[in-house]
């Protein structure tokens, strides 16, 4: 990943404030302001239809916006920018993408160098480079000459993240990148994230529905409710029994573990407390 354009660890390099969204004229994100900073990884956490995903597609500029703004580092508005600037500095991973038949591993990762070609692929020195060192990390390189077509769920996944990392932008915005993969792959994904805003301060916007997950790769999370922002903070600050309890309707348990610290949630229903026989 390049790094002549970061800034330096936790400045704010995308923001949206008092953001107002919705589908069809029916409101479904309301008021919400969320913050990502050079370094951090943030992960938006709530039940189906909090709008996390809403949200997220706002502030790639693929929702339209009814209220608020989002604003990039330098003072800019998002829709402030040309498309191509725009895509050097944030990308989306998307639940879902078209699958392209009859193209190679390799040609999808590279569709992510668009915003640095012109007219020939010529134009884009450093494109080969990128692409390998994408395919490389996400441990797709082998399947360099697959079409992706031919691929499973999970291996696609990993195509689709590729592509996203070969775009090489300062912030990186995942929509449930751990879908269809496998513990291995899930937890590769996760490390590649922390990687990525630890060793080159990208800014990284990721919803995820594991809450554990979140509690293990997350710098600070965003707790959503019914398009609003119930908590917003650091995960031990966010995931306390009655807030996770009252927004996910059952209840949750929280605990630290001992030696690390580190946040963990227990939803508890009616076959979880007992005792084995």
């Amino acid at each position: 990943m390049s790094s002549g354009s970061r800034l330096a660890r936790g400045e704010e390099h995308l923001w949206g404030d008092d953001l107002r969204l919705g589908y069809h004229g029916v409101p479904v994100v309301h008021g919400a302001a969320i913050t990502l900073r050079a370094g951090i990884v943030t992960a938006l956490v709530g039940p189906n239809g909090s709008g996390k995903s809403t949200l997220l597609r706002a502030l790639a500029r693929l929702h339209p916006i009814a209220g608020g703004a989002v604003h990039l580092a330098g003072g800019v508005t998002a829709t402030g920018l040309p498309a191509k600037e725009f895509a050097r500095r944030v990308t989306l991973l998307a639940q879902s993408r078209p699958v392209p038949n009859g193209v190679t591993v390799r040609d999808v990762v590279g569709y992510g160098r668009h915003p640095y070609r012109g007219r020939w692929r010529a134009d884009d020195p450093e494109g080969p480079e990128r692409v390998a060192r994408a395919m490389e990390v996400t441990g797709v390189a082998a399947m360099a000459d697959r079409p992706v077509d031919e691929l499973s769920g999970g291996e696609l996944q990993r195509v689709w993240l590729a592509t996203c990392l070969a775009q090489d932008t300062p912030v990186l915005l995942l929509d449930e990148p751990t879908t269809f993969l496998d513990l291995r792959y899930q937890v590769e994904i996760l490390d590649l994230i922390r990687d990525l805003a630890d060793e080159h301060d990208v800014a990284v916007g990721v919803v995820l529905h594991d809450l554990n997950q979140a509690a293990a790769v997350a710098d600070e999370v965003v707790l959503l409710h019914g398009g609003r922002v119930r908590a917003a903070g650091t995960p031990a600050e966010v995931f306390t029994e009655p807030a996770l309890t009252e927004v996910y309707g059952i209840r949750i348990e929280v605990a630290a573990e001992p030696l690390t610290g580190l946040v963990t949630t227990r939803p508890v229903g009616r076959h979880l407390t007992r005792v084995p026989a």
